[in-house]
């Protein structure tokens, strides 16, 4: 009985599929080896698994680059033609490159640009050039300008506010010094009159105390003159 053909279709389970090519690849690398070895051939093989695995074969005599550079001549084909390589590596790269001169060409124009606003680079400049760069130059001008007179203002009001703000508080520690002063004067008015009550009735009561002692030294006077007419 003869062997069954099997089906040729996509196998459906990940693990079986990933087994089968595992086993396929080894065999296919293993045939190229014999090619080379056997036949005398240039063999190149590129093969990605379904998860994205790279694994590459070529034979010990060549490399990929000239079997590659081989096929564009023999088939006149350019492999790095947009046609061939539009969502590959090489179209970034290009990409990239064009991008990079680009922004080399913008970076000169600016630079230039900023050397003519400084005056230099202005000779080879046509009559139309200069007048724009005149407007351009005095419209700028005029920013600056508007931009330094509303800062010089925002400045001027600031200081306005702190002098009117130093200036109530002068008035306020003014009044309260006048305050304190009056209230002062009126403790030490107070006091004196107290010290000038407190002598004069000192005075009366001494006064008081030096009449009884007058008094005898006259009587004892008296005494002395009767003594003497006796």
């Amino acid at each position: 009985m003869g062997r069954g053909k099997i089906e040729i279709k996509r196998i459906e389970n990940p693990t079986n599929r990933q087994v089968t090519y595992s086993k396929r690849r080894g065999g296919i690398i293993k045939k190229a080896k014999e090619l080379t070895v056997l036949c005398d051939a240039e063999v190149s093989l590129i093969m990605f698994s379904s998860t994205g695995k790279f694994s590459e074969y070529c034979s010990p005599s060549t490399s990929t680059k000239k079997i590659y550079d081989r096929y564009q001549q023999v088939s006149e084909t350019n492999l790095w033609d947009t046609h061939y390589e539009e969502n590959g590596f090489f179209l970034v790269l290009q990409k990239m490159q064009r991008d990079l001169g680009n922004l080399k060409e913008e970076s000169n124009r600016l630079r230039k640009l900023i050397r003519q606003k400084m005056g230099e680079d202005i000779n080879e400049l046509k009559y139309k050039e200069l007048r724009d760069l005149e407007q351009n130059l005095e419209e700028w001008v005029k920013r600056i300008r508007d931009k330094k007179n509303h800062l010089v203002t925002n400045q001027t009001e600031t200081c306005k506010k702190r002098i009117k703000n130093l200036e109530e508080q002068n008035k306020m520690m003014r009044h309260m010094m006048e305050e304190d002063e009056a209230e002062r004067g009126l403790e030490d008015d107070g006091d004196y009159e107290s010290q000038l009550a407190l002598g004069v009735r000192n005075t009366h009561l001494f006064a008081y105390r030096m009449r009884p002692a007058e008094g005898n030294i006259h009587d004892r006077g008296y005494g002395l003159n009767d003594l003497r007419l006796g």
